[in-house]
């Protein structure tokens, strides 16, 4: 998946909210994680307020699908 493609997918996810779509954006990121890195995962966190709407912080790796803990 390119990075244009995860961020407008990200972007549906986030405008819709809720937990089901933070599982969507979780199984986005980590195919983003898996493809491109933890800076690109980072850079899209901060990007589109990631934070904010789904808690997602940036350093937090995705796994699966899985938010499974920061990198520090």
């Amino acid at each position: 998946m390119t990075t244009d493609r995860a961020r407008q997918l990200l972007k549906v996810q986030a405008d819709f909210g809720g937990f089901y779509n933070a599982n969507s954006a979780k199984l986005i990121l980590s195919e983003v994680q898996r493809e491109h890195g933890q800076d690109v995962v980072d850079s899209l966190i901060r990007e589109l307020n990631l934070q904010q709407i789904f808690g997602f912080e940036p350093g937090t790796r995705f796994m699966g699908g899985l938010a499974v803990g920061r990198d520090y």
